[in-house]
């Protein structure tokens, strides 16, 4: 499985144009035994059924298959093959992780059936909501459904989780202002953007601090702000690039409401016009607290890893809509890398793999007796 994470992480593509992951996918489970095995897919996702002796219920397992529009400087010899794509939020890990499990299911089935998510768009626009709607999960919705991301903080051996929200919620934020462009030398013609997103960027900045409650966790960042072409043109045309995280969604919702306040001012003040735009939105990733205090009872008796009862993380996942409908949790994998997710030097340690593999094939032959 090592191998096979080498070789996807040579091959990142975005969201729901995962086509060569896909495929590698399907030539993986063409070279496993098909007797107990049942394989649809889903636009760019795999769905993979393994009936079970004797069941009562779906057991669920979910990986996410993208990768992230950066240029990779890990200075590995299997370095991504797609210039401007990188696996560096740990994708590639996660899948190898499944095919591992997979292949250890098929030849040692457990009583109830269990079903594997290969999920497209995870960082983006979002496949969790649209394949959870869809009519193949539908007709082979589990009944419980777990997954884990790589977590660079822990060290390998570790796992880390907690009862309750797990991740933030999430929405992208997108603001473009058009006014009117001109000359330099003729300010009082033009209508400046510069100023207005100047102005919009430093209002957004006391939406925290002034309309949060104090006791609550939320961040509004902005991460790109493009304006002009030139430096004697007053740009008619701004855009305002950023994120929102949340740990609860009246904030997600005050934060969003207060936005298009200031926005309104904005319009009005410099005699503009705005257009927000809240792209992706992921809800709270929410563990369930009896499973996942079971869990993490289970992994302290049954197994060497050292577990962790974790803070939440202000990152977004949008395995939260699956958990928004069926009970299940997710865990950090330790990987033990200096650098963070999305970095583009980000080098997970890959004995991370097989110690996943052991843990969650022994957790889940445990959970399809009960």
């Amino acid at each position: 499985m090592i191998e096979v994470r080498r070789r996807l992480h040579q091959i990142p593509e975005p969201g729901f144009a995962e086509f060569k992951t896909q495929r590698f996918i399907l030539d993986s489970l063409s070279r496993l035994p098909r007797d107990r095995m049942e394989i649809r897919t889903w636009r760019t996702g795999v769905l993979v059924k393994i009936r079970g002796d004797n069941p009562v219920r779906r057991i669920g397992w979910r990986t996410d298959m993208d990768g992230l529009p950066m240029e990779e400087e890990t200075g590995y010899d299997f370095r991504s093959q797609h210039p401007g794509y990188m696996h560096a939020c740990g994708h590639d890990m996660h899948m190898a992780i499944a095919l591992g499990l997979l292949s250890h299911f098929v030849e040692n089935p457990v009583d109830d059936d269990l079903v594997f998510i290969f999920q497209p768009a995870e960082e983006g626009p979002g496949g969790a909501q649209p394949m959870l709607e869809s009519e193949e999960f539908q007709s082979w919705k589990p009944d419980l459904l777990f997954g884990l991301h790589i977590g660079p903080d822990y060290p390998v051996g570790t796992i880390a989780t907690r009862p309750g929200i797990l991740f933030a919620n999430t929405s992208e934020l997108y603001i473009d202002l058009v006014g009117q462009s001109g000359h330099a030398s003729l300010p009082h013609r033009s209508n400046d953007m510069v100023i207005a997103a100047s102005q919009l960027a430093m209002q957004l900045q006391t939406i925290i601090s002034r309309n949060v409650d104090p006791l609550d966790s939320a961040i509004l960042t902005l991460g790109k702000v493009t304006i002009g072409t030139r430096q004697n043109i007053i740009p008619g045309q701004a855009r305002l690039e950023g994120t929102i995280r949340t740990l609860s969604l009246e904030a997600m919702e005050a934060i969003q409401n207060r936005i298009r306040a200031l926005v309104s001012g904005i319009e009005t003040g410099f005699a503009c016009e705005a257009h927000i735009d809240w792209g992706s939105r992921y809800c709270q990733v929410e563990n369930e607290p009896a499973l996942t205090r079971e869990f993490m009872d289970w992994a302290r008796r049954n197994t060497d890893m050292q577990v962790v009862e974790c803070r939440e993380a202000m990152a977004g996942e949008d395995f939260g809509y699956f958990l928004r409908d069926i009970p299940g949790f997710m865990f950090w994998l330790g990987v033990d890398t200096p650098f963070g997710l999305h970095h583009p030097q980000i080098q997970p340690k890959e004995d991370a793999i097989p110690a996943a593999i052991d843990l969650i094939s022994r957790y889940l032959t445990w959970k399809a007796k009960r």
